[in-house]
């Protein structure tokens, strides 16, 4: 099957189709989160993430039930659930507050389309799961300005503008 140019976006929603949304553009960056914190909300052994500027997800139909969640900084997160099959869709950190939206790749129409740049937290990954090779694997967390694309530190660098 031929992908989507990145112009046309990435279309996702929850499992009972009640939420849809759109990415309008490639993510920042595409992380597979290996850290029990992951492994325990998702119930599986990571999380796949594309984070994106929040500006740049739509919301197509339906409406979100937000859910704040503990996290392992004890800055917590929100997480944007389904309110009918409650399917996480994404999530916005502390941090990065409302700017960024960690998207859960497994909710995109397409998930193929968004492979991980970066693996992270792999001292915590389970023993039967294995890397890719090519791919970049932290034990902990990395340098963004190592590891993220110039396009990317670009849109980052007006993120934290727009913050001062």
């Amino acid at each position: 099957m031929p992908l989507i140019p990145d112009s046309v976006g990435y279309d996702g929603g929850c499992t009972c189709r009640f939420v849809r949304y759109r990415m309008t553009s490639k993510p920042l960056f595409v992380h597979c989160c290996h850290c029990r914190w992951c492994q325990r909300e998702t119930g599986t052994a990571f999380a796949l993430n594309a984070m994106i500027e929040a500006d740049r997800v739509q919301l197509m139909e339906g409406d979100l039930q937000i859910v704040d969640t503990p996290s392992n900084s004890g800055k917590g997160q929100r997480i944007a659930r389904c309110p009918q099959c409650l399917v996480a869709v994404w999530s916005n950190y502390a941090g990065a507050g409302h700017a960024v939206r960690f998207v859960r790749v497994g909710s995109l129409d397409e998930p193929d389309r968004l492979p991980p740049d970066v693996h992270i937290f792999t001292a915590s990954k389970q023993r039967w799961v294995q890397l890719p090779p090519g791919t970049p694997a932290f034990h902990e967390y990395y340098k963004t300005a190592e590891q993220w694309p110039k396009e990317s530190l670009e849109r980052r660098a007006a993120l934290l503008a727009q913050k001062r």
